[in-house]
């Protein structure tokens, strides 16, 4: 039986309840292991799938495993970096890639094994949009097992690289003398519980609670 590991860093994360759900449905198929931190490694393994991992995942917890793959949400080598995804969608972008690439020391680096395209109609909020984009990623982990001893990656091309940096809440301040309309990307973007919109009216901070009808 086919030997899969997901890590995930946090289980507060709405990534790992994806996981959890490809897990429970997967189980009679593979033997999964989900875990939180790399210090969890102890079993070797065929597939190690990287999913919102913030740890560095060093050679030495690599070599567990045949393969240790990354879920990266932007067209490789575009995009490297921190929420991809996020910033396409702030620049106007409805369809967003996800690719999923070999594990290397150097971040983002590694060959691609393969690449979907997300299309979005423009009115998801945070939510449906994280949806999605779990989906997809359960695919692509489905697909990794199915297929893993027929794969041939395609190295990146390094000419076409670009780097993204992280997000911070200051990002989710939206611009009250500014029409909403050339802010709707940018709200709906924003983690309603982690870091939710806001601004700034006399000297008070407003948290903005947006909801689709």
């Amino acid at each position: 039986m086919l030997k899969v590991a997901l890590l995930c860093s946090d289980k507060n994360h709405p990534a790992y309840k994806a996981l959890v759900h490809w897990k429970a449905l997967n189980e009679q198929r593979y033997e999964i292991e989900l875990l939180t931190s790399v210090d969890e490694i102890s079993n070797k393994g065929t597939l190690l799938f990287l999913v919102s991992c913030s740890e560095i995942v060093k050679k030495c917890h690599r070599d567990y495993f045949e393969h240790t793959l990354v879920l990266h949400a932007s067209d490789l080598p575009k995009d490297r970096g921190w929420s991809p995804h996020i910033w396409a969608i702030v620049n106007g972008k409805n369809t967003l890639t996800l690719s999923l690439l070999e594990a290397e020391d150097k971040v983002d680096t590694g060959a691609i094994w393969k690449k979907v395209d997300i299309t979005l109609d423009g009115s998801e909020l945070y939510d449906e949009i994280n949806q999605k984009l779990f989906d997809a990623e359960l695919q692509l982990i489905t697909w990794a097992c199915e297929n893993v001893y027929t794969i041939v990656p395609t190295p990146q091309d390094e000419s076409a690289t670009n780097y993204l940096r992280k997000r911070t809440p200051a990002d989710s301040e939206i611009d009250i003398n500014k029409p909403l309309v050339e802010q709707f990307n940018q709200l709906r973007v924003c983690d309603p519980e982690r870091f939710p919109a806001y601004f700034y009216k006399n000297g008070c901070k407003y948290k903005i609670k947006i909801e689709k009808y």
